[in-house]
């Protein structure tokens, strides 16, 4: 029983690491995207009032915020108009940019 237990959490382990590598957007791709971004939130994602910071805040966050944007599950029109013209890929890498920036 314990080494079924071992063999199942290196497995789950491996899995959980493969998926976020492959979910990682590309920062350089995210920058070049980041300018449609920069009126409202700042060329260093640092937010201009009263619009949020976005610099340093977590991938998955960032990600899931554009596609409730692009839902409609979160009510902005502004950000609507963005985020429908986004593909996912396209969140991933703004995400990815702005969750580098400290």
């Amino acid at each position: 029983m314990g080494r079924t237990l071992l063999i199942t959490t290196v497995t789950v382990a491996a899995l959980g690491i493969a998926t976020s590598a492959q979910a990682a957007g590309d920062v350089a791709a995210g920058k070049t995207r980041s300018a449609a971004c920069a009126p409202c939130h700042g060329a260093d994602g640092k937010g201009v009032p009263p619009n949020p910071a976005l610099a340093g805040k977590p991938e998955a966050e960032q990600v899931k915020a554009l596609q409730d944007f692009k839902s409609g599950a979160r009510a902005n029109p502004i950000m609507k108009g963005i985020a429908s013209s986004l593909s996912d890929k396209d969140m991933e890498d703004l995400a990815a940019y702005y969750a580098s920036l400290k």
